[in-house]
């Protein structure tokens, strides 16, 4: 692993991603949501991302400009569409828009279409909590597991997030996959070469493996077995089929390079002070913290988190002792901006110390 300041990481991304045609703010804001992620200690939707993004960029089927437009307002519900720009940007523009109808009407939802993927769902509910609201955000994404009975697969992880402010602790944040391991944990097993646990995935005959490659051909596990695809499947209804955009198998992943991806996201921004006063709602989700942390320990188990706590604790240290790279996310990372004429100001892997 290699230690890399991540305002010179986010500035690496930026400048491959400018390269290819994107907006400086647009990369920026782009290269700032893999960091995050990576300081968050999620490595599956960190920088080891960017490669794929820029190979559909290079290919077209994702635009280096991105446009949304508005195709319905019904004032406090809107529909936008992505035109296939880049995830990240589309998801802001539709954060930033639910956040300005619920200051109008206490409550706003964007429907968006022609999308692509956008990172870790956290990073913009969180962006929606600090907006005084509580935010939610789902998505679809392409199959990883077979449908409850099935054997082939059809339903997509398809990951949610959910996050409010937070009194005295902080933002408290969910967000999750409904596969028993987001499937970019598996990627990041890969990159760093060690195998993955066994009852995340099976191979393409129906075997538990602990290959992460055979995991990645093969299907991965629902999480709470028949309940994760439950939920996989009604998170499909609410960002592919309501939204008007693809889903189940018409949905193409980002490590695709030359297909559109045709995702669909569901965001929702409901404003606290709308429902209860906000310093209200901070003493009681306070008293919830408490009553919760309070509970007595498991034997092994140091301290109880309520959702999102890690990730908080994680990325304050990260932002001033800097974050952790694997050696072949960083090799790939200086191959990647050579092949865009860009020079990195970054270690290289030769020099970082081995895991």
């Amino acid at each position: 692993m290699t230690t890399v300041d991540p305002a010179a990481l986010t500035d690496a991304a930026a400048r491959i991603l400018t390269s290819r045609g994107v907006p400086e703010a647009d990369a920026r804001l782009v290269g700032d949501s893999l960091v995050t992620a990576d300081l968050w200690g999620h490595p599956s939707h960190g920088m080891l991302r960017l490669s794929w993004y820029v190979a559909r960029l290079r290919s077209g089927v994702m635009h280096a400009v991105t446009d949304p437009r508005i195709v319905s307002d019904l004032g406090a519900v809107t529909v936008l569409d992505g035109d296939d720009g880049i995830g990240q940007i589309v998801t802001d523009r539709a954060a930033s828009l639910a956040v300005v109808r619920a200051a109008e009407h206490g409550v706003g939802v964007v429907a968006v279409r022609n999308s692509n993927h956008f990172g870790t769902a956290a990073y913009w509910t969180r962006r929606i909590a600090a907006a005084g609201c509580v935010g939610i955000l789902t998505t679809n994404g392409s199959p990883a597991m077979a449908p409850w009975g099935g054997r082939r697969k059809t339903v997509g992880a398809n990951p949610w997030s959910i996050a409010t402010p937070g009194g005295t602790h902080g933002p408290v944040v969910l967000d999750i996959a409904n596969t028993e391991v987001a499937r970019g944990k598996i990627y990041a097993a890969l990159q760093r070469g060690e195998g993955i646990p066994r009852g995340w995935a099976v191979d393409v005959d129906g075997a538990p493996t602990t290959d992460p490659r055979a995991a990645i051909d093969g299907t991965l596990a629902p999480m709470a077995g028949h309940k994760g695809y439950g939920i996989s499947f009604m998170m499909d209804v609410l960002s592919g089929v309501l939204t008007g955009s693809s889903y189940a198998t018409d949905v193409v992943g980002p490590y695709v390079p030359d297909r559109r991806s045709g995702c669909g996201h569901l965001v929702l921004a409901l404003r606290v002070d709308a429902v209860l006063d906000p310093g209200l709602f901070g003493e009681r989700l306070d008293d919830l913290v408490a009553t919760t942390k309070a509970v007595p320990l498991v034997e092994g188990a140091d301290e109880i988190f309520h959702p999102g706590e890690i990730e908080t604790r994680a990325e304050a240290r990260g932002r001033v002792d800097g974050v952790d790279l694997p050696a072949k996310t960083l090799a790939e990372l200086h191959q990647l901006a050579a092949g865009c004429g860009v020079v990195l100001d970054l270690p290289h892997p030769e020099a970082s110390t081995p895991p």
